[in-house]
């Protein structure tokens, strides 16, 4: 099991392939796992670096107070701790925000960013889901919590057709889940974010991603990112709910491959 320390915690991690290296960071559940269907091809022509987020997974369950900004903080410190300079990152919902503070903070250590399924600030909207995904896992526990939001980050079409093998990526984050307390935090993290004032002055070459019907975070935040990132290109996929990137991969990947092989340094 590779683990690395960052400083105050461990975290896992994996690297795959060779050439320029590409962060894949994940959303709210923080799993490396969640990549899987990137890693062949991807691996072909980069270095695929993925790691399970501080606090979920095989990475130590600190409990701390989580905020995006202590979530960036990691991936730096990991790109450090794997000496690692500069790379792309694709980074899915939470870890789209993550991308966006490192662009905001520390943009010597992007080559380009991958935003897929993400937002600018909680809404009204994004409050009430969070606030009852957040109030399942309190009342009903994790079983419960991770039924509701299968429903929630597939389209039905997905579901329907793929209904044994998402009880058994039930099953196996049911044996791995973090202590409610940490997942309510990272919640409460979600919710606080909102670097939107500090989005013009990004310089790093952004890719915005969202499938039009995902009700997680509806692809208008997508399209106020495109508008508030300077130059970002911008890609809608018509369907494939919140996690278009597995439901889709073959498309995802198509439309993500040549931007950052667009942005690769010589």
């Amino acid at each position: 099991m590779p683990r690395i320390s960052i400083g105050d915690c461990h975290l896992y991690y994996e690297r795959h392939g060779t050439g320029f290296p590409v962060l894949f960071v994940s959303g709210l559940g923080g799993l490396a796992s969640f990549w899987r269907e990137q890693i062949a091809s991807f691996g072909k022509r980069f270095e695929v670096v993925l790691h399970d987020h501080r606090g979920v997974g095989q990475s130590d369950h600190s409990r701390i107070s989580y905020t995006v900004e202590r979530m960036a903080e990691d991936v730096v410190r990991l790109m450090d701790a794997l000496g690692i300079d500069r790379a792309h990152v694709v980074g899915h919902s939470t870890g789209g925000a993550i991308a966006q503070v490192l662009a905001i903070e520390n943009p010597e250590r992007l080559a380009s960013m991958v935003i897929a399924a993400s937002w600018t600030k909680a809404d009204a909207y994004f409050r009430r889901l969070f606030a009852l995904r957040k109030d399942i896992l309190q009342r009903l526990g994790p079983a419960t919590y991770l039924q509701a939001s299968t429903l929630l980050l597939y389209p039905p079409f997905w579901v329907a057709r793929n209904n044994e093998k998402l009880r058994q990526i039930e099953a196996q984050s049911l044996a791995t889940f973090a202590p409610p307390e940490i997942i309510m935090s990272r919640i409460d993290a979600v919710l606080a974010f909102d670097r939107t004032d500090d989005l013009a002055r990004i310089r790093t070459p952004a890719l915005i991603v969202a499938a039009q019907d995902d009700v997680v975070t509806p692809a208008y935040f997508s399209e106020e990112l495109a508008r508030l990132v300077p130059g970002a290109e911008v890609k809608f996929f018509g369907q494939g709910g919140h996690c278009f990137t597995q439901v889709m991969p073959r498309e995802f990947n198509q439309a993500v491959l040549p931007f950052l092989g667009a942005h690769t340094p010589s």
